[in-house]
């Protein structure tokens, strides 16, 4: 037991303390060493409470301080949590319930192509039970035929025994085995009371059948053999071996354990993390706490729970493999996922019926007419069967992966959803030179397909373009009218609008570290492709960026740190993973390097990755499946569509690197268009001779448009004096020829 002082059973006995004298802290009454009468005066009821020594003037204490207003004594327990009710705000609690409510209506019925996909999956699955028992309808009837005379027999023998009460015969004769005749006749009495009401019942049985017998035997052929092949199936029926059925079954019961909390709790002791076994060893039942019943979701079983406190989902993400084994499931159907909306101990646990990694995905774009990229493109399907779309319009876009997991593939997809919209301009840059989007090349503006020197220059040419080409369109788009563009930004109403030049550039560069790491052109292609990611998006140019080396030298941290979307595949370490999917993203529990290495015909997960950017959380998604000769198909597929609309444009109308010019210089084209002999020219005069010298430029320009052109070289255009060409005199805007001049003679030096 603890001593305390202040306790009177530990206090000796003593007089009471005077009520009088100087006070403790007075240096004249200082207590001297052994001098007990100048001991301090201590109150017993104070020095509980902890406050100061009692003074004889101090009145006397009621109640002790509060808890939170005096010091506590050494050794003393001090209480934390206050008694009483909890202080609740009722509406972030009502808040809280209406954010995690269950959806009324199930998921799968909420997406239009999941409701639909299981519908089919039903229907075909009825189908083949259908067709399966239609198939073997003559062996059933075999059957039925062959057991109908052991029905007969079981028929007469089980109304012989119910009409004569053959069932009680055993206890009968029991009963006269033990020589006790009061229940003996007990028993026969009680018998044939049961004999005498069932004979008449079964008389009248029996006449009904040859009464139905008679009238059946007047009837057709027909009935007669109707009635016969019912009465063998009733009798055949009836005869059926009790381990043997009739019906086989059409589909084969599933293999798939139901998931349920005690399999998850157990997986999850399973993993060796510390800080679930310290929790379930002190408290198992709450230390994993589930948020909501486990749900079928898609074609896999769903749990929301709660880790134990301190444990992250990223400890479980580590672990997936070892949960696969604990689940008895394949790696590829365990894909457990946070959710730190809520917070980071949040864990969905989802187990598929299917290997995602043996599971094709097919793309939409295969059987597609046309597409249009203002919906975004459809990229491919999450672990759950839920297709994946992937926003490109004010998006740019950057894949990484090692070699062979699927980059180029995923680039495919993307490439094909582009080509299918006419009003979509596309540069394809393949620095790989293997020729993997070679089938895109007859709808391309510009595109090249190689690893050498040449290559790289006209991949770094067309960054230079896409910077000259972002500054165009932002003086185009400002000097649109605030009705047609009122949020400054391309809509598919002004790409439609093919003369302002405004409509979708969508531009890949596939290996492109090739080009970024490259001694002479890198740097430069490196400040466009930032230039171009931070201020094309709003103005209609996409730039999509696929890698296998991401490091500070080979993609640029102002292009990694830019881009909106990221899409990464099996990579080795952290550093490649936070590269591709942003900076702690390791650190969070999106880790790309959970996938397994290798094709999918060999357990790999080739074609898997995380997503990020395109959907409100990170997802993995299986991009679509695209072969040459699908990609093929969905290239010409375009390119009839481009030709119809009269689009085709640059290289897939015959221009190739060596043909087409670098860049076009606007002033240096209204300097050959207007002659030295004229001061001042209108726009629109401008205009005209410009669309002559290059139309597939300046074909469609307005004059407000060559205005807000000529403003970033600091040319402002004036009122000038001119003639109609009826004759008649105008003031109209126009420009100053030597203005012109002398900006370029500035540009030039």
């Amino acid at each position: 037991m603890t001593h305390d002082p202040f306790h009177p059973a530990d206090q000796p006995d003593q007089p009471e303390p005077a009520t009088s004298g100087a006070p403790a802290t007075d240096p004249e009454h200082a207590a001297e060493p052994g001098d007990d009468k100048g001991a301090d005066i201590v109150h017993l009821d104070a020095a509980r409470a902890g406050r100061h020594p009692y003074r004889p003037d101090d009145p006397e204490p009621t109640s002790p301080a509060p808890a939170d207003a005096r010091p506590p004594l050494e050794g003393q327990v001090i209480r934390v949590d206050q008694p009483g009710g909890e202080d609740r705000d009722w509406r972030a609690e009502l808040e809280a319930k209406v954010r995690t409510s269950r959806p009324v209506v199930p998921l799968w019925l909420r997406s239009r192509a999941e409701a639909m996909q299981t519908l089919t999956w039903l229907g075909k699955h009825y189908a083949h039970v259908a067709g399966y028992q239609l198939a073997r309808t003559p062996m059933y009837v075999g059957r039925l035929a062959i057991r109908s005379p052991r029905g007969l027999a079981r028929l007469v023998g089980g109304m012989v025994r119910w009409t004569f009460d053959l069932e009680g015969e055993p206890v009968r004769v029991a009963a006269v085995t033990k020589a006790d005749p009061e229940a003996y006749l007990k028993l026969s009495r009680q018998r044939d009371s049961r004999v005498r009401l069932r004979v008449p019942v079964m008389l009248v049985v029996l006449v009904t059948l040859l009464i139905a017998a008679l009238i059946v035997a007047a009837q057709p052929a027909a009935v007669q053999w109707g009635a016969l092949a019912v009465a063998l199936a009733a009798l055949g029926i009836l005869g059926k071996p009790a381990d043997r059925p009739l019906i086989e079954r059409a589909v084969l019961a599933s293999t798939v354990e139901k998931l349920t909390s005690d399999i998850v709790i157990r997986a999850l002791t399973t993993l060796g993390i510390s800080g679930i076994t310290q929790a379930m060893s002190k408290n198992p039942k709450d230390a994993i706490r589930f948020v909501a019943p486990i749900t079928r979701d898609g074609p896999g079983w769903r749990a929301d729970l709660d880790l134990p406190h301190g444990v992250t989902v990223g400890d479980v993400l580590d672990k997936r493999d070892r949960m696969s084994g604990a689940l008895r499931r394949p790696l590829g159907c365990i894909w457990p996922e946070g959710d730190s909306t809520i917070h980071e101990g949040r864990l969905i646990l989802w187990v598929g019926d299917k290997d995602l990694s043996r599971t094709v995905v097919k793309s939409p774009l295969v059987k597609a007419d046309s597409h249009d990229v203002f919906k975004g493109i459809p990229f491919g399907a999450d672990p759950r069967g839920r297709s994946i779309t992937v926003p490109i319009i004010e998006q740019n876009i950057l894949i990484g992966s090692q070699p062979g997991q699927g980059k180029t593939a995923s680039v495919r997809v993307l490439a094909s959803g582009a080509a299918l919209d006419p009003s979509t301009e596309l540069w394809i840059h393949e620095l790989k030179g293997t020729g993997d989007l070679d089938p895109h090349e007859q709808n391309c503006h510009r595109y090249v397909s190689g690893i050498e020197d040449e290559a790289i220059a006209y991949a770094a040419d067309s960054l230079a373009l896409l910077r000259k080409e972002v500054m165009r369109r932002a003086a185009a788009l400002k000097a649109l009218p605030p009705d047609l563009c009122p949020d400054k930004k391309v809509t598919r109403a002004i790409a439609d609008k093919r003369s302002l030049g405004l409509h979708p550039l969508v531009a890949i560069f596939d290996e492109c570290q090739n080009l970024f790491a490259h001694e002479e052109y890198g740097a430069k292609a490196g400040e466009d492709a930032e230039f171009i990611i931070k201020l094309g998006r709003a103005l209609g140019v996409i730039l999509i960026l696929a890698t296998q080396r991401p490091d500070k030298r080979s993609l640029p941290t102002g292009i990694s740190a830019n881009v909106t979307i990221r899409f990464c595949l099996r990579v080795a370490g952290q550093l490649e993973n936070d590269m591709i999917l942003g900076t702690s993203s390791y650190q969070n529990g999106i880790r790309a390097t959970l996938f397994v290495p290798g094709p999918p015909d060999k357990g790999g997960d080739a074609g898997t990755g995380y997503l990020v950017g395109a959907t409100p959380m990170p997802k993995v998604v299986k991009s679509g499946y695209l072969d040459t000769p699908a990609t093929q198909l969905i290239a010409d597929r375009a390119h009839a569509l481009r030709k119809a609309a009269g689009v085709l444009t640059g290289h897939a109308l015959g221009e190739r690197p060596e043909q087409t010019a670098p860049s076009y210089d606007l002033l240096a084209d209204i300097l050959a268009v207007v002659g030295a002999s004229e001061a001042k020219v209108w726009n629109e005069t401008v205009i005209a001779r410009l669309a002559d010298l290059r139309p597939e430029v300046y074909g469609g320009w307005e004059v407000e448009q060559l205005t807000a052109m000529l403003k970033p070289y600091g040319i402002k255009t004036v009122q000038v004096w001119g003639t109609t060409a009826d004759g008649k005199g105008a003031n109209r805007r126009g420009i100053i020829r030597e203005d012109v001049a002398e900006r370029s003679r500035g540009a030039a030096s």
